[in-house]
């Protein structure tokens, strides 16, 4: 049996003025998971992130983080739950390394500080004041702080924006040994690759509701299925090949000398479309499998059009 979600939340509902950010949202956040939680801008992502951190009330249902209400028991939540936000939440004034120490000496078991700046690359600018560090190195900092405390449940908003590739891997490697660790991760990020490798869960909103739900895997199967190109001389007949293929596959010559059969793709359908090359007398060259990936299914759902 699973356990209970660390995160529930029923029928919300937030607006602003005479629009609608969040219009009944269902959505449970499962234990020891990383679960992304993706949007197009103005799709109620954000508000809903927001609403689980205490920032901001609904004006319609219910949202239960840790089994207990974000606002009203904020202060039996603020030891249990890391907040990674995207801009503000440390002085301006304030060094780096004392910020975190300070963040540190708030929690009874935190990590090791020395050891979390030297993981996440801080310590170049360790007596740096907030304000003069780089867009990377707040973003690494406002990290650390999340996590220091060994959160139960941590919120990480677009945590790799602005960061160079080595930054962005340690990053992923931190998450993952956080769900090593047991520890429930909701992310909000614009870089679909970073879903797919991260998370266990997706969930994506669009229009303030879920629009979809599953494991990237699912997704991805769910959308367009995988599709296998090769070329060869030109005018095959492609009447033949599709006879000798599974039912429920497609296959078509877009160009000339190039084929594009598209249906479930696994080792059998690429045996059967290379024997009756074989058969035929045709050499197909560059046999590529393209895999629908999980920013093909966000464009199909939400739409390619750029929000505003």
């Amino acid at each position: 049996m699973r356990s209970e979600p660390v995160v529930r939340i029923r029928g919300l509902v937030k607006r602003y003025g005479s629009k609608t950010a969040v219009d009944g949202l269902d959505l449970d956040i499962a234990q020891g998971e990383v679960t992304a939680v993706l949007g197009p801008n103005g799709a109620g992502k954000t508000t809903t992130v927001e609403i689980c951190e205490g920032y901001r009330r609904a004006d319609a249902g219910t949202v239960r983080v840790l089994g207990l209400d974000p606002v009203a028991d904020a202060p039996r939540l603020r030891s249990r739950v890391g907040v990674m936000l995207q801009s503000g939440g440390v002085y301006s004034g304030a060094r780096a390394e004392e910020m975190l120490r300070h963040m540190a000496k708030l929690h009874a078991h935190p990590l090791d500080v020395d050891e979390l700046i030297e993981r996440l690359g801080l310590e170049s600018c360790g007596r740096t004041a907030y304000r003069r560090l780089s867009g990377g190195q707040q973003q690494r900092l406002a990290l650390a702080m999340a996590v220091v405390g060994r959160p139960e449940l941590v919120f990480l908003d677009e945590p790799t924006a602005g960061l160079d590739p080595q930054a962005r891997r340690a990053t992923w490697e931190l998450v993952r040994e956080l769900r090593a660790d047991g520890v429930s991760t909701i992310l909000t990020t614009h870089f679909m690759d970073e879903a797919e490798q991260l998370a266990d869960d997706v969930a994506i909103l669009d229009a303030g509701k879920v629009i979809a739900r599953g494991t990237p895997e699912e997704l991805c199967r769910g959308g367009a299925e995988n599709t296998l190109r090769f070329t060869g001389r030109p005018g095959l007949d492609v009447n033949s090949l599709l006879k000798a293929l599974p039912d429920g596959t497609e296959a078509a010559e877009p160009t000339p000398g190039t084929y594009r059969i598209a249906g479930r793709v696994d080792p059998l359908l690429l045996a059967t479309v290379t024997s009756w090359c074989a058969q035929h007398g045709v050499m197909p060259e560059g046999i590529s499998v393209e895999r629908h990936t999980l920013e093909d299914v966000f464009l199909e759902l939400t739409g390619k059009e750029l929000r505003r």
